[in-house]
Parts: structure tokens; C-alpha cells; sequence
């Protein structure tokens, strides 16, 4: 089989198109035929070494997997042919995978292989974020930093689906028309004054502040928090781990809370939080959501996606098609 093998931790260009044995399941194995895998940031701090697990090279990176299960142990939940989402945080890049039950989801009615690759981490991320950290009601308004990324644009979505109204706050320009199909009722341009253009649509500040970005921005952005909000800590793609000034804090009375959707995975191991989650995203499928994919990329030019994520040409979701 092929396979994007990860030689030395340079970032893409550490990839290699190499052939390699095709898999043999072991006792309690599903071999998955992989069609689709999303590539989103932790790819990209995985090839270069920078994530918070290194697994031993080489290695396959990819996380966000759809494919059909091609064998599997009798008397399971699933078996041949089975269309399924796996979550296997590296193994993706590849036409095949071995995995064991616990990393399987169902991958959802209606959806395409791409449709469900882009789903993975993303859409997760903010059903925990919004949902199970922000505590997001319907009618409140939330704010999207970097919103026109992946975790952006699944945060938009997911916002929309349980009632709230929401600001997509971007820096990159040209990206009006796809926030705007996903539902955006306000767009901000990340310019001088940004802040002020904010409160246009939210007068006292958002309630919900969704941050996948840390860097320059965090203290304007902070300061457009309402009193009694959230401000949710997703990740810090821009580089920058921010700092706090806690009087903005404590006498607005507002909230900052992580939301480190794979860390939480690995410190409540028997929880079955990613089942409930996943159901909660299958409802929302089955009310109309559907996971935009914007840019696709074949099984060799992974390490472009990868290299054209890192340098914001992409908006929104991209997927590595790897089988028809």
C-alpha cells in the first residue's frame, strides 16, 4: 500500500510517498480501507515534532480518518463494509490503517467520505467547546476568532445548530462569502477598531468568545467579552501563548476555561464523552449540517496541503482524497 511516511521532524517536507506491506489485522483489529483524511493543525505540529506526543519515526501522521472497514473480528459492532470515522491520531496518510473498536464512530447517513474526514477533530473540538465548557445557550452571541480556519468554521456551524447568533471574526481577507454561507450573522474584519465594528452587533460584547488563534489579538478580544461571559482557550495557531490581566476578569465576573478537546481524551480515558459528542454532531447532520470541504488534495501532495495550511491558503477544511 501507499503511504505518507514521516522520515524526520522538519515539518511536510519530512514526508515521503513510500510503498510499504499492506496490513494484517491482529487479534481484536479492524483493518479500515481509508478514503478520505482531513489535515488540520495537529498534523502539522506532529511533522515537526512539536505536538505534545512524538511517536517514533517514521511514522504515518494523519488524524482524522473516513474509510470502509474491510475485516473485522466476529460478533463486533462493526463489520466489512461498514462505512466508519476512526480516530487514531497518526495513520491517516495512508490507503489503510489498523485500528481497534474503541477508535471507531459510525460515520453518519448522507454524508460523503470527504464530508465525514472533515468532521474529525474540528467539529469535536467545538461541540466540546461550545456545549460542554461555554455552556452555550441558545439566543446568546458568540464569537469566533479565526473563522475562517477549521476549527473556525466548525464553530460557526455548531454554534448555529444549538440557536445561538454569532460574529466570525477573521484577518484574512476574501472570506465574506464563505462565512456567510455558513450562517454568519456578523463579520468582522480583524483591522484597527475591530472591536468597535463588534459591538455594531453585540452592544454589551459576546457571551461566548471561541479562541483557536492566543497570540496579538487575545487582549482586544478579551476586552470584547460581555460581563458574565466565556472566553474559551481552543488552541494558539498564531504562535503567541497570551497572558492574562485579571482585573478584566474579575470585575466583569468572566470566565476563561481550556478547551483541549485530545488532552481531555487521553486524562478521562473511560469516559464515553466521544460517543455523546458524536451523537450530538449526527443529530445536527440529520437537522441540515453539513461540513463544507473547501480544497482537496491527493494521497502525493499531502505535504502541500499541509505546507498551504501553514501559510493560510486555505479557508476553511481541507481533505486528502485517498481512494475513489
Amino acid at each position: 500500500m501507499k503511504a505518507q511516511l514521516l522520515t524526520e521532524e522538519t515539518g511536510p517536507g519530512g514526508l515521503a510517498l513510500t510503498e510499504i506491506p499492506d496490513l494484517t489485522p491482529g487479534p481484536g483489529q479492524l483493518l479500515v480501507d481509508i478514503k478520505s483524511c482531513g489535515v488540520c493543525f495537529p498534523d502539522l505540529l506532529i511533522s515537526a515534532g512539536k505536538y505534545q506526543i512524538r511517536p517514533p519515526l517514521p511514522f504515518i501522521p494523519g488524524t482524522e480518518v473516513a474509510g470502509v472497514v474491510r475485516e473485522a473480528p466476529e460478533g463486533g459492532q462493526y463489520g466489512a463494509g461498514d462505512k466508519v470515522l476512526v480516530t487514531p491520531m497518526i495513520g491517516g496518510f495512508a490507503e489503510q490503517i489498523l485500528v481497534v473498536p474503541e477508535m471507531l464512530l459510525p460515520m453518519p447517513e448522507g454524508l460523503t467520505f470527504d464530508e465525514g474526514a472533515a468532521l474529525g477533530i474540528n467539529f469535536q473540538t467545538a461541540v466540546f467547546a461550545l456545549k460542554m465548557r461555554a455552556q452555550t445557550a441558545p439566543g446568546e452571541v458568540v464569537g469566533v476568532l479565526g473563522a475562517a480556519g477549521g476549527i473556525g468554521v466548525a464553530s460557526i456551524l455548531v454554534a448555529k445548530a444549538m440557536g445561538a447568533k454569532v460574529v466570525a471574526i477573521v484577518h484574512r481577507t476574501g472570506a465574506d462569502e464563505l462565512l456567510k454561507s455558513l450562517g454568519a450573522d456578523h463579520i468582522v474584519q480583524l483591522t484597527d477598531g475591530w472591536g468597535e465594528k463588534l459591538r455594531e452587533f453585540a452592544p454589551e460584547g459576546v457571551d461566548v468568545m471561541i479562541d483557536p488563534s492566543g497570540g496579538d489579538v487575545f487582549d482586544e478580544a478579551l476586552r470584547q467579552v460581555a460581563p458574565d461571559g466565556r472566553y474559551v482557550v481552543v488552541g494558539f495557531a498564531a504562535g503567541g501563548i497570551p497572558t492574562v490581566k485579571l482585573n478584566r476578569v474579575l470585575f466583569r465576573n468572566i470566565a476563561i476555561v481550556g478547551a483541549a478537546w485530545g488532552e481531555y481524551l487521553r486524562t478521562h480515558p473511560n469516559d464515553n464523552i466521544p460517543g455523546l459528542i458524536h451523537d450530538e454532531i449526527t443529530e445536527m447532520i440529520e437537522a441540515g449540517l453539513r461540513p463544507p470541504v473547501t480544497a482537496t488534495y491527493s494521497l502525493a501532495d499531502t505535504a502541500q496541503a499541509l505546507t498551504d495550511m501553514a501559510a493560510g491558503k486555505i479557508l476553511g477544511k481541507a481533505v486528502v482524497q485517498i481512494a475513489e
